[in-house]
């Protein structure tokens, strides 16, 4: 990406924090074998400070939509406790494999990390860690579903765990639904609301559907809002 591009990709900018759509196919950060990551490109979001804004969370590689960023320590330690006291209240859309038996629900598995030979993945397990996912359906096309899915805890892979272990695998999911990899993963982080300002209403930011996400919404009911 060229600075343009990645400010095209702003969608919410103040004194403390930069929330931009994130790209589906694009690392966060560099993994072992190095490569192409967000945190090259953000230089371009510095706009005047010293340093180029932080990770407040983050999204998986393949995962698009709402990604909050620190703009310098002060504001990265402040947003960084309400993710930890699980005051950010996140929303994700999901297109999934089958549809639950309920139309709403939470999966409350508990996930662990497990790395067999090939490489690591999570599990759900008894003695791991408590994780909560609330869900409600939005709409059916075939044999895909639109979930909508507000996880309460920030477990790695967490929602594409928890749909899989409900009989609904996250489309385009490898490692859990057994999906070839050439189709994208059908994950975005729609919304995130933040309580950031005690004197003022919470910031809600939105992120559109990515393009490979958009028709498929629509064929399940989402009517472009």
């Amino acid at each position: 990406m060229t600075p343009d591009d990645i400010q095209a990709r702003i969608l919410y900018r103040d004194a403390l924090i930069i929330v931009i759509d994130k790209p589906a196919g694009l690392p966060v950060h560099a993994g072992p074998r190095g490569g192409p990551n967000l945190e090259h490109y953000l230089d371009a979001l510095r706009f005047g400070l010293p340093k180029s804004p932080a990770l407040v969370h983050r999204l998986d590689r393949d995962t698009s939509g709402c990604l909050v960023l620190g703009r310098h320590p002060k504001a990265l330690r402040k947003a960084g406790a309400l993710f930890a006291a699980g005051r950010a209240e996140k929303t994700y859309w999901a297109l999934v494999r089958g549809r639950p038996n309920a139309d709403q629900g939470v999966v409350d598995l508990a996930l662990k990390k497990e790395t067999p030979k090939r490489g690591w993945k999570m599990v759900v397990a008894a003695d791991g860690q408590k994780s909560e996912t609330y869900y409600k359906v939005r709409g059916q096309s075939g044999d895909a579903t639109w979930l909508e899915l507000s996880p309460r805890t920030g477990r790695t892979h967490q929602i594409r765990v928890h749909c899989a272990a409900i009989g609904c695998p996250v489309i385009g999911d490898p490692l859990y639904g057994h999906d070839k990899p050439a189709e994208p993963l059908m994950l975005h982080a729609r919304s995130i609301t933040l309580p950031l300002y005690p004197s003022r209403p919470p910031i809600a930011i939105t992120a559109p559907p990515p393009k490979h996400l958009i028709e498929r919404l629509k064929a399940c009911g989402w009517d472009g809002v």
